[in-house]
């Protein structure tokens, strides 16, 4: 059984984005605020002690800066996986903003993260969700001994673990056998 700590982002600083008014998955290129950042060097700090030998984030920049300032404090590269960026609140990839994106979380809580029965929703449901980020945890957990960091996002750590609301710069341990 492997070890996995999974470690939301820091904060991220959508200002530069929305300043050029870029739609839907081009918010995914938003960094940490500064606050953002002293969060991932936080979760740095608290999990120096674990041994971790594995850092795998998701491709979003706000992961992959998180993941860029963790993996220089603990001195471990950082890999990264598709499979581990964020849900995808619409299929489309035209939503406008933050209430765009909570009204599909409003509606994914209301069917309780799963499509309606026989109706398709543009937003992703939980258990792909789950599997794909399962899917990525098994092949980096295969070619490690001991515990694994993976930097990703508050719905994908809902879809693993069922724990809602994650706090920025938070982890969440997660114990996984392939």
């Amino acid at each position: 059984m492997t070890q996995i700590y999974l470690v939301r982002h820091g904060q991220p600083d959508y200002a530069p984005v929305d300043s050029c008014g870029w739609p839907g998955m081009a918010t995914d290129a938003a960094p940490l605020t500064p606050e953002g950042a002293k969060q991932a060097e936080a979760v740095a700090d608290l999990l120096s002690g674990i041994g971790a030998t594995y850092l795998v984030s998701s491709p979003f920049t706000r992961a992959l800066h998180s993941a860029a300032i963790i993996g220089h404090r603990l001195a471990l590269g950082v890999r990264v996986d598709y499979d581990l960026r964020d849900w995808l609140p619409d299929s489309t990839g035209s939503w406008r903003g933050v209430a765009d994106v909570r009204a599909a979380e409003a509606e994914l809580d209301e069917y309780d993260g799963e499509w309606p029965e026989g109706i398709r929703r543009a937003w992703e449901p939980l258990s792909v969700v789950r599997a794909r980020a399962r899917e990525a945890l098994a092949r980096h957990t295969a070619s490690t001994d001991g515990p694994v960091l993976a930097i990703t996002h508050a719905m994908v750590i809902r879809a693993l673990t069922g724990e809602r609301g994650v706090e920025h710069g938070r982890h969440v341990y997660f114990s996984y056998e392939a």
